[in-house]
Parts: C-alpha cells; sequence; structure tokens
C-alpha cells in the first residue's frame, strides 16, 4: 500500500476530505516553525542540574557512568573497563574526536578502527548529545561514526560531553537541525541504557536487539 493510499484511508476514517489551499499552508507554516511541545517540568532545568537529571536516569535506565576530568583520559577510563570484563579487541569510528587521543594506554587491548560486525565484543563511538529528561543519548551516522557500533557489540562505550547535555529532546533536535544547516543525518538513534526486552514469557532479557552492556564516559567539561 502506497503512502498516499495509507494517508487516504486515515482522512477517510476521521471523515475528512483532502484538504483545501488554506489548510495546507496552515500545516507547512506548522512544520515549518518546529514549535516545540509540552516540556516536561523536570526537563526545564540550568544546566548543572540537568547533568545531574541525565546521570540519574541513565543509572535508572542499567546504563553505567564514568565520569572523567578530560576527553585525553577516555583510553585509561576504557581500558581499565575492559580488563575487568576480560575483553581484547575494541572497535572504534574514525571521528576526529577519537583518533586524536593517545591509545598506547590500552595495552595489550586490540584496537580496530572500521565498522560494527556481528561478534565484536565492544566499541566506542562518541555521541552528539545527551537528553535530560530521560537519560537518553542521541547518536547520528556519518561517514566516521557508523551505526553498527551502536548495535552489534556486546558493549557499547560512548562518550559524552556534559556541556552536550540538553533538558528536553527538543533542545537535542534543534541543536541537530543548526548544527547540520537543517539537513538531517541519515540516521539518527536514540539509546536509553542497554537493549532489553521482555516480550518472551514476560521475562527481562538484557541485549535482545543491541547491546547487553551501555558504558557512558562523561566528560565534565
Amino acid at each position: 500500500m502506497s503512502k498516499a493510499e495509507i494517508l487516504g484511508n486515515i482522512r477517510r476514517g476521521l471523515g475528512r476530505g483532502e484538504p483545501n489551499a488554506k489548510q495546507r499552508t496552515a500545516a507547512e507554516s506548522r512544520l515549518a516553525a518546529k514549535d516545540n511541545n509540552l516540556i516536561p517540568k523536570r526537563a526545564q532545568l540550568p544546566q548543572a542540574e540537568q547533568v545531574k537529571l541525565f546521570k540519574d536516569m541513565a543509572i535508572e535506565a542499567a546504563a553505567e557512568i564514568i565520569e572523567l576530568d578530560s576527553i585525553a583520559e577516555v583510553p585509561m577510563a576504557a581500558s581499565e573497563w575492559l580488563h575487568k570484563a576480560n575483553i581484547q579487541e575494541l572497535v572504534t569510528a574514525s571521528s576526529p574526536e577519537l583518533k586524536g587521543l593517545d591509545w598506547s594506554a590500552l595495552g595489550d587491548i586490540q584496537l580496530s578502527e572500521r565498522v560494527g560486525q556481528v561478534g565484536d565484543m565492544a566499541s566506542i563511538t562518541s555521541s552528539f548529545a545527551g537528553i535530560a529528561e530521560t537519560g537518553t543519548l542521541m547518536l547520528h551516522s556519518s561517514s566516521d561514526s557508523p551505526t553498527t557500533l551502536n548495535f552489534l557489540p556486546d558493549v557499547h562505550m560512548v562518550v559524552l560531553h556534559a556541556s552536550t547535555i540538553v533538558g528536553p529532546y527538543e533542545d537535542a533536535w534543534k541543536q541537530l537541525r543548526t548544527t547540520h544547516n537543517g539537513v538531517m543525518p541519515r540516521t539518527v538513534n536514540m539509546i536509553t541504557g542497554p537493549s532489553r526486552s521482555a516480550d518472551i514469557e514476560q521475562k527481562l532479557q538484557m541485549g535482545a536487539h543491541g547491546p547487553r552492556t551501555l558504558v557512558i564516559l562523561l566528560v565534565n567539561d
């Protein structure tokens, strides 16, 4: 069924006909304005409180948070976590931020720069923003940030700068549109905690559709 047929069925179900010119103009104006919807009060906070709310919500969603003072501390933090988990390979994106780090702290852990593959144990990526109201990460695809790294490995490590944490979803979308001059990335991923599902016999299963573990490396800048 085509998009036009689906929308036509919806219109008939609502008892409406084809929109006239005035209705089309009004709808196009609403879409162009990109006005906020009703924003929860808990998301309307000063930035420092947004960071705290993000941490609380992310932990409640079963994410692990490691706080760092600078981006330079990322390799050592990743190394310590991976050694404790007995993971010997880390797959990374080719983003300028990650490429510019000194990864010698990984020691005997192999660092591979490529897309994610089935069977990968751990990946590390950058993020675009954090959304405080639900403890959600916003990531998007690009030539140096393949989406496969977000979903195929068992462990997903994400670098998040505290300065990029916003209160509501609307602010994150506005920043994304501004940063990309209105041209949206091909894929935008919202990640809240590790993957899970309770669809089978109502038993919670971690890693059902993606990583079993989400580690947020929060850089307090």
